[in-house]
């Protein structure tokens, strides 16, 4: 009887868990909605628009491409520009600390850790001095550097942890074999590693994607300026069209959602790869 009493409430409990979930999940998601909606709302009517656009007015992102076209394009070559460069600069890195007898591995990683604790504001006040002297104001090179601090740190804490879990007799394998450590590493660790490295990838384009910070200190003119910086500045100046406003906002979040759904398997085994080692 006991047993089947547990049996009836285990399925109530799944039920139950799954409303919870959906309730959250459509909290969550309400204000993407919302922003789908007023986007798709008359010039100046957000305010009071409707639940539903009965009647969708594509102007505001007629509008948004117009004025932050060059703003998104600005976006992607910087975010692109910092996830290739984080992951060329972690994985060697990752795979020395990971499978090469380093001495002070472990103080480099206590390093690396410690980096992602420095806030933001102190590492742009340091970048601006020093890129006024080198001349990287207001350029994509020194956005593109800015922004692989934060992707760096984090892709070589997830590669590390990745390349750490590889068998060692595969590497050993191939080294009696006669291949060099760069051998090893171009033709063995990186292809075994490749969900973190899509997943420190995408992350470190996220970093970017979404970053105002270094691009509201490191730029003083409007030739480098991302969408994040041109969204901020759209809302001062066209405070009165929020249809273009939110336009601009669901254009801002559609490549990286877009990313995050083709590349949701990868990410998924990239986290956990090495979660056991």
């Amino acid at each position: 009887m006991a047993e089947g009493r547990t049996a009836r409430r285990a399925p109530a409990r799944g039920r139950l868990s799954t409303i919870a979930g959906i309730v959250l999940l459509a909290l969550m998601l309400f204000p993407v909605y919302w922003m789908v909606n007023a986007s798709l709302q008359p010039a100046g009517g957000v305010l009071r628009g409707d639940w539903f656009p009965r009647h969708p007015d594509l102007s505001g992102y007629a509008t948004a491409l117009r004025d932050q076209g060059r703003a998104l394009v600005t976006s992607l070559v910087v975010a692109l520009g910092s996830a290739v460069l984080s992951l060329v600069l972690a994985a060697p890195a990752a795979y020395a600390l990971a499978l090469l007898p380093l001495r002070g591995g472990a103080p480099v990683m206590f390093g690396v850790l410690v980096s992602q604790t420095v806030p933001g504001i102190v590492v742009a006040n340091a970048l601006y001095g020093a890129y006024s002297d080198l001349g990287l104001l207001n350029s994509y090179g020194g956005l593109i550097l800015a922004d692989s601090t934060a992707g760096v740190p984090f892709a070589i804490i997830v590669l590390r942890a990745a390349m750490a879990s590889i068998p060692r007799e595969v590497i050993e394998a191939a080294r009696v074999d006669g291949a060099g450590q760069l051998r090893v590493f171009a033709s063995i660790v990186l292809p075994v590693s490749r969900n973190a490295l899509i997943t420190s990838g995408l992350f470190a384009f996220l970093f970017a994607w979404s970053d105002f910070l270094f691009a509201l200190t490191l730029n003083t003119t409007e030739t480098v300026r991302p969408i994040t910086l041109g969204l901020y500045d759209y809302v001062g100046a066209h405070s009165n069209q929020w249809n273009a406003i939110m336009a601009t906002a669901v254009l801002a979040a559609v490549p990286a959602a877009a990313l995050l759904v083709a590349a949701q398997r990868h990410v998924t085994a990239g986290i956990t790869d090495g979660a056991l080692d």
